[in-house]
């Protein structure tokens, strides 16, 4: 599990492949615009946070693949290449950005207990999807003065913010928003939140009939609406119903309440075997992010589930207790041979503990079992430079490469990348993934001097001087847009 920068697919053709790159070193910064349409209200806007905090990691990656692809065939969405990126949250949150990307917070796969209510959150975005929602919403903001739209902007996220956090003083939400928005402004602001709670009502009701359609409960969206109630209680109290851009939970849980007492799939529950695939998610997800002691009271000795091994396993590499986490990881393997991640994890452990040689086995068996998991495939071509071994650059080249086919946003992949090939003295190919390494992560100026010095080095008009120059000639969008 890493902190790396989003996904996106890398197209061959070189007409646009810059322009895509760059756009999506972007992504996360446009994402949090007002054409969001999330379940909660994005902290990054909230925070005024210029880029959001992902997190990569195979397995949770694979398993939110699994739980969206019944999902999306639903919604006829399945050959849309929708994807679900993380984000390093512990707030229970997630939203659509641009219609094609889910953005999950952490935090909702530690609250959720059941797949489920995943599948439930992943259901009512793809309603957003499905309904075009986003695009409308940009043609409501459009239709809107600019001005107003910035300042209804603003003081959405300053509210956001404070009812996040319980600072507002204010125990009426909608007038705290109101002293920063008033006049005309008002009127254009509730006519945009009453637009996107129909929105909201609209992805309740889609996502139901996903799950219909795929013979499973909508008992964990309820189940989820039930929580968020719960924990908004206190600041639901005097506020402006208008004033909202979701209708307030007590409306929703209503009518998620009549949509599964409907049900013909209501007591359907999760099978065992991913009922403990999302329990090893939960468990990894806590022993990597929270502090030993916590570990520990969640997942005490006593308890010898596989999860609670887990957990306890990572707690201990990532807290420096190395030899213990190998041994405790020797035996979750042996417990399940055939799990890739068990085998990512204790080459992981051996790598960030300074024993790349070590780390090279376990990660080539990992790999071998996910062919498809991109962060397998970078920490291994990370392994195989880590050794300082020239007899390793080729196979770290052609595990990096072929990571990132499908990547043009993996960072730490081109960094690697451009290592290996620098260990073989080609030189021209080292600064061209350094490029690559440098616009994915938005750094544009390093990112031109870079791909322009791979230009001195390549033949004019081969394959890698046609890249370079497209990166060196690439112009980064405006925030408004425009070129």
């Amino acid at each position: 599990m890493s902190d790396v920068s989003p996904v996106v697919r890398s197209p061959r053709a070189r007409p646009g492949w810059a322009r895509r790159l760059g756009a999506a070193a972007m992504a996360v910064t446009l994402a949090v615009t007002a054409a969001a349409s999330p379940l909660l209200a994005p902290l990054a806007l909230a925070q005024g946070q210029p880029k959001l905090p992902i997190v990569r990691d195979a397995e949770t990656e694979a398993l939110l693949k699994d739980y969206m692809a019944p999902v999306l065939r639903a919604a006829g969405l399945a050959r849309q290449n929708i994807e679900v990126t993380l984000i390093n949250d512990r707030a229970f949150n997630a939203f659509v950005a641009d219609g094609r990307r889910i953005f999950v917070f952490l935090g909702t796969l530690v609250d959720a207990k059941t797949p489920n209510e995943v599948i439930g959150v992943l259901a009512h975005e793809t309603g957003h999807i499905a309904g075009g929602h986003l695009a409308r919403m940009r043609q409501q903001l459009a239709a809107a003065q600019s001005a107003s739209i910035v300042a209804f902007l603003l003081s959405l996220g300053a509210v956001a913010a404070g009812a996040a956090s319980g600072s507002t003083r204010d125990s009426n939400l909608g007038s705290a928003v109101g002293g920063i928005v008033t006049g005309p402004q008002e009127m254009i602001r509730r006519s945009l939140l009453s637009y996107q709670r129909g929105e909201e009502q609209a992805a309740d009701r889609a996502a139901v009939n996903y799950l219909h359609a795929t013979k499973q409960s909508p008992k964990g969206m309820l189940d989820t609406f039930r929580r968020i109630g719960d924990q908004n209680l206190f600041i639901s109290r005097g506020v402006d119903p208008y004033t909202l851009s979701h209708p307030l939970p007590r409306e929703r849980i209503s009518q998620l309440e009549e949509l599964v007492a409907k049900s013909p799939y209501r007591d359907v529950r999760d099978s065992p075997a991913l009922q403990l695939r999302h329990d090893l998610m939960r468990a990894k997800i806590i022993g990597f992010f929270d502090k030993p002691d916590t570990v520990a009271r969640r997942y005490p000795l006593s308890d010898t589930s596989l999860p609670a091994r887990y957990a306890r396993a990572i707690s201990a590499y990532r807290f420096n207790q190395v030899n213990d986490a190998i041994r405790q990881i020797d035996a979750l393997i042996a417990a399940q041979p055939d799990n890739p991640y068990f085998h990512e994890l204790k080459g992981q452990a051996l790598l960030e503990s300074a024993r790349p040689n070590e780390a090279i086995a376990p990660l080539r068996r990992a790999a071998a079992m996910a062919p498809r998991a991109t962060p397998i495939r970078i920490m291994l071509g990370q392994a195989l430079v880590a050794s300082g071994s020239k007899a390793n650059a080729d196979e770290a080249i052609r595990e990096l490469s072929q990571a990132l086919a499908n990547e043009t946003t993996a960072v730490d992949g081109f960094r690697q990348l451009a290592l290996a090939y620098g260990r073989k003295g080609d030189y021209a190919n080292a600064d061209l993934a350094s490029a690559q390494a440098a616009i994915a992560s938005g750094e544009f100026q390093t990112a031109r001097q870079l791909a322009a010095r791979a230009k001195t080095r390549f033949a004019n008009g081969s394959p890698g001087w046609i890249k370079a120059d497209d990166i060196e000639n690439y112009k980064p969008p405006k925030l408004d847009g425009k070129s």
